[in-house]
């Protein structure tokens, strides 16, 4: 990873669009976000360039976040989904709500990972189903330091063993376990994204018109996916965890790294 000083001026200029996680992304020790986060994406919005959070957060947050913040639109569930907000030809705003699998899917997935989520607990009596388990579409998310006292990462890995072995598709973030049924994930979602709302085709060159921000190892997707990717400071800790790393990363961690990373974006441009 070179540091975020590292970045060019042709890199800069070539993106029109800045991708970010948000847990531990944009987010401050506190785990809140500061109002010097929006300040910046707002600057980044008047300089022409689109944003859009790219989380593993459920959808009632997705709902919120597509509709309040000063985004473009939004991708939660790990890749589940994307929200966003558009307007029709009456001139009235409308919530856009994409998925990637249908109804009878879901419920399936969400009747599997309700009786996993119980085996888990039992085997794990020091974790807990996250705090927002109820809000969620597709995934089971497993809260190994939000709420609870941060676990080893010997038992981190059972946890990641045992839903694996279960036929789930495994993600860790900095916070939960997120496991879910079904091939999706981050990157793919906004592949589907960025095609259907911009007629960006990623795989064919249109990953260089974006920057995409994250910190931990279900961000690796679209650390592969970006060329220009970029990890705030304390994507360090999980090093080991990720693979890809980041091409670039900043010297603040979080929020403080991710308002350096747009700083350092829209200087060079």
């Amino acid at each position: 990873m070179r540091p975020i000083t590292d970045l060019v001026a042709a890199e800069a200029t070539a993106v029109e669009a800045i991708f970010t996680d948000i847990d531990g992304t944009i987010t401050d020790r506190e785990g809140r976000i500061p109002a010097r986060v929006f300040a910046v994406i707002e600057r980044a919005r008047d300089a022409g360039l689109k944003v859009v959070p790219i989380t593993g957060r459920p959808a009632g947050w997705c709902d919120l976040i597509a509709r309040t913040w000063p985004v473009d639109g939004v991708v939660g569930e790990n890749g589940g989904l994307y929200f966003r907000r558009e307007r029709g030809d009456d001139g009235r705003s409308r919530m856009r709500r994409v998925h990637a699998q249908d109804d009878a899917a879901r419920r399936s997935g969400r009747a599997r990972l309700e009786a996993l989520s119980r085996r888990v607990l039992e085997r794990h009596p020091g974790a807990a189903l996250a705090s927002d388990q109820r809000y969620r579409e597709y995934d089971l998310a497993v809260d190994f330091c939000e709420d609870v006292a941060p676990l080893p990462a010997s038992e981190i890995d059972g946890i990641v063993t045992l839903l694996e072995e279960a036929g789930c598709h495994v993600k860790v973030s900095n916070i939960h376990v997120n496991a879910w049924f079904g091939s999706f994930d981050k990157a793919s979602m906004c592949r589907r994204y960025t095609a259907e709302v911009w007629g960006w085709d990623l795989d064919a060159g249109g990953a260089g018109r974006a920057v995409f921000f994250g910190d931990s190892p279900n961000d690796a997707p679209l650390f592969e996916l970006f060329p220009l990717a970029i990890g705030v400071a304390n994507v360090r800790r999980m090093a080991e965890r990720i693979r890809p790393l980041p091409a670039y990363v900043t010297e603040g961690e979080g929020a403080d790294g991710f308002v350096e990373g747009v700083e350092a974006l829209l200087a060079r441009r």
